[in-house]
């Protein structure tokens, strides 16, 4: 196995942290179109793709986490770890605009029915 360097780790970091965001921004997306009544279809298309981001986040992570063990030399850097921070805010962003959504779709069908 090639050894990892403290740039490459940044590096790694960086992308962790560019696909994290690019997730936020789908969901916020997610978000708007929910508000503005669109169709469950294209809000569940848009959170998929807010989720395809966060795993090719995660991907990155498991795939440094596992260079850092197998390499005593590599120590983990700030960045790194800010990346990390931000991938696990996001994911349960993620995780609760799910939520959020279907309780907004509830409480709309209840209004709708009175």
């Amino acid at each position: 196995m090639e050894k990892e360097t403290t740039q490459e780790l940044n590096e790694a970091a960086m992308q962790i942290i560019l696909h994290s965001g690019d997730g936020r921004n789908l969901i916020n997306e997610a978000i708007r179109m929910t508000l503005a009544d669109v169709s469950d279809e294209k809000v569940a298309a848009k959170m998929k793709e807010a989720k395809a981001e966060i795993v090719k986040a995660h991907r990155i992570q498991t795939e440094m986490i596992q260079t850092t063990i197998e390499d005593d030399d590599l120590q983990s850097t700030l960045l790194f770890s800010h990346a990390q921070d931000t991938l696990m805010t996001i994911y349960s962003e993620l995780n609760m605009t799910h939520h959020l959504i279907d309780m907004y779709r509830k409480v709309a069908l209840m209004i709708k029915d009175k």
